[in-house]
């Protein structure tokens, strides 16, 4: 068992997060993704809202960084269904009154200050974010998945005084904090309905992240109030479903219950945001709320060096892809058969012209020139020749390729995964 005195010194740390993110963080990472409202309507579009676990904060981070949160997993997984966007309206610091500030914003369609929003936000993008609400709500009208997580800051506001007030404080302070997110996030909710009344919404619970090391007794009041949390989300949903709105609950909190140092940042640097593990849970929950599953490749699990996911299945070969020049290279025949297209191989010329729903491109092994439908084109990366097996396999630069035939190619650095939609 842990000494009293690590107890006392990691209560002390999680009280200092607290009251710092209170208020309002300074290093923020950019908003993920950067995507714009001209979203084309073939995209599945997915609208991230809330506060900084929406953001995929973690610490240290600064406004250059690059999140890897649940809403970039999110994507990864809508990946797997057909072309995907994704938007991420995250505020750092936001609590649901002040999301229900920024979404009521949005319905007007016309820019604000940062303060119209939440007071006292430090985010630094705020002023983007108070004068974006047009494009916010072109983009959420098209939206046909849209999260929320919010009300960390708003349980955030108990923290602080733990260690001064009894549990029966707690309980009277956590009530009045319940009974304003429930009609904030009603409001929220039936202002996204009415913008869009098509989209799914997903609304997640809220997990506590202070772990029994802090003590018993306000572990469990804690998760009590998690709890309440978790019945405020379920009613909420249950209410817009009653009424034929699309929208569901996500349960993360239990997920987090005796887990919240392995999932948190409490333990080594006393924050209380979900570590990679944690953001991983997250949208594990979502995924699964969504389309019943949370897929993973070869690649992903440490099995391939990379793999390549066509029309939701990942293209299984005895011929691997190759890496070259930071490219991924595929052979001719394995990537047409998978998606349909034709092929044919000139060994006069060394060229192969690919087609595939009226477009054609030809590309010649070794040139820096590849031609679509008829127009020379430049490219970095030559198609090759190489030798697998007792075979001569005929490797082509795969972004060139699938762009050129109007496919859509995204890569996943993390998975280390290439998506191809059609």
């Amino acid at each position: 068992m842990m000494h009293r005195k690590k107890k006392a010194q990691i209560l002390s740390l999680f009280l200092t997060v607290c009251l710092f993110l209170l208020s309002g963080a300074t290093a923020v990472p950019a908003m993920a993704g950067g995507e714009s409202a001209s979203t084309p309507a073939k995209d599945y579009v997915i609208v991230a809202l809330g506060d900084s676990i929406t953001a995929g904060y973690e610490p240290g981070m600064k406004l250059s960084s690059v999140p890897y949160g649940y809403v970039e997993r999110l994507k990864e997984q809508a990946l797997f269904h057909g072309r995907t966007k994704a938007i991420n309206y995250g505020i750092l610091g936001l609590t649901s009154g002040g999301l229900n500030s920024y979404v009521k914003a949005i319905k007007e369609g016309k820019p604000v200050s940062a303060d119209d929003i939440q007071a006292g936000l430090k985010d630094p993008r705020i002023g983007d974010f108070a004068s974006g609400v047009s494009e916010a709500k072109a983009t959420l009208e098209k939206a046909d998945l849209i999260t929320i997580t919010i009300g960390g800051n708003d349980l955030l506001k108990l923290l602080p005084d733990l260690k001064n007030i009894s549990l029966d404080q707690l309980r009277t302070e956590a009530s009045g904090v319940m009974k304003s997110y429930g009609e904030n996030i009603r409001e929220v909710i039936s202002i996204l309905t009415e913008l869009n009344p098509s989209a799914q919404i997903v609304l997640a619970d809220q997990y506590q992240p202070v772990p029994k090391l802090a003590g018993v007794s306000i572990y469990d009041e804690l998760n009590k109030v998690k709890e309440t949390f978790t019945k405020s989300v379920d009613e909420t949903a249950a209410k817009f479903t009653a009424d034929s709105k699309k929208v569901k609950a996500a349960h993360i909190a239990e997920a987090f219950v005796g887990n919240e140092m392995s999932l948190t940042h409490i333990y080594s640097d006393g924050d209380i945001h979900p570590n990679q593990s944690g953001y991983e849970t997250i949208a594990k929950v979502m995924a699964e709320t969504i389309w019943g599953s949370y897929l993973d490749t070869a690649a992903k699990s440490g099995a391939a060096p990379i793999s390549i996911v066509v029309k939701g299945q990942e293209l299984k070969s005895v011929y691997a892809p190759k890496l070259k020049n930071n490219q991924t290279f595929v052979p001719i025949k394995e990537i047409t058969n998978a998606i349909g297209a034709k092929s044919n191989w000139d060994s006069r010329k060394g060229t192969a012209a690919i087609s595939y729903n009226g477009k054609t491109v030809v590309i010649k092994v070794g040139s820096k020139k590849i031609t679509v439908d008829g127009q020379a084109k430049n490219t970095a990366s030559p198609a090759f020749l190489s030798q697998v097996g007792g075979e001569i396999k005929t490797y082509v630069p795969l972004a060139v390729l699938v762009q050129g035939l109007g496919l859509d190619v995204q890569y996943s650095g993390k998975m280390k995964t290439v998506f191809i939609n059609l």
